[in-house]
């Protein structure tokens, strides 16, 4: 059998590709969660839900001025944090608005089964293209596509472990002692998710003759 060379795909260099990650995230997730607790400490609850929310309409509007794409990740936690902040200003009730999300992380592991029926593209990989440039070299692999099936399986696990941990949390702790055992405990098991699937990204490639390497080709 002739032996087929190795295949290099270049992927965005590091720098670009933890830039290309972090601003969704600080979008999505952490500057809001950050707004509302200075808030909530300094102005009072809702406050808090105003300036959380706020945010994340400025930071949708801001990208359809500029004409950048909309991340599904800024979208899909702009539309939970809507539904969190009418039920929040509702009924006036801070276990309900950290319930909401706690709840959410089950109907997220639902949505990544759901995806998989059909036998389209995989919900999990339309979220990590927020986080992660990866060219159509890349992506348009079998082996790349059969991986992103398999590890939305794990990372349906993911969501619910943090589900039940943050369940758990607020049943016994106050507000403020949820929002620094969550944050932590949640990005402690999406850390771990990371680390697994990473490790299985490079598995489900080594037996395809694929190099990944950071950085432009050559000229």
């Amino acid at each position: 059998m002739a032996h087929v060379p190795p295949v290099t795909i270049h992927l965005p260099h590091w720098r670009e590709m933890a830039r290309h990650a972090l601003v969704p995230l600080l979008e999505s997730t952490v500057i809001p969660l950050g707004l509302f607790a200075v808030l909530l400490h300094t102005a009072g609850f809702d406050a808090g839900l105003w300036a959380a929310l706020s945010w994340s309409g400025l930071a949708i509007t801001a990208r359809l001025v500029r004409r950048r794409a909309l991340p599904s990740i800024l979208l899909l936690s702009t539309a939970i944090l809507v539904v969190r902040t009418v039920v929040g200003l509702w009924t006036g009730s801070a276990l309900l608005y950290f319930l909401q999300p706690s709840a959410q992380n089950f109907l997220f592991a639902g949505a990544l089964l759901v995806t998989l029926i059909g036998g389209g593209r995989p919900l999990l990989a339309r979220l990590a293209e927020d986080f992660v440039a990866f060219p159509d070299a890349l992506t348009s692999r079998p082996k790349v596509q059969q991986f992103f099936r398999r590890v939305s399986l794990l990372w349906a696990a993911v969501f619910v472990v943090n589900g039940v941990t943050t369940v758990t949390t607020l049943a016994l702790s106050t507000v403020e002692e949820y929002l620094v055992v969550s944050t932590a405990g949640s990005w402690s098991v999406v850390a771990v998710g990371i680390a697994i699937s990473l490790w299985w990204f490079r598995s489900s490639l080594a037996g395809e003759g694929v190099r990944l390497r950071l950085g432009p080709a050559a000229a």
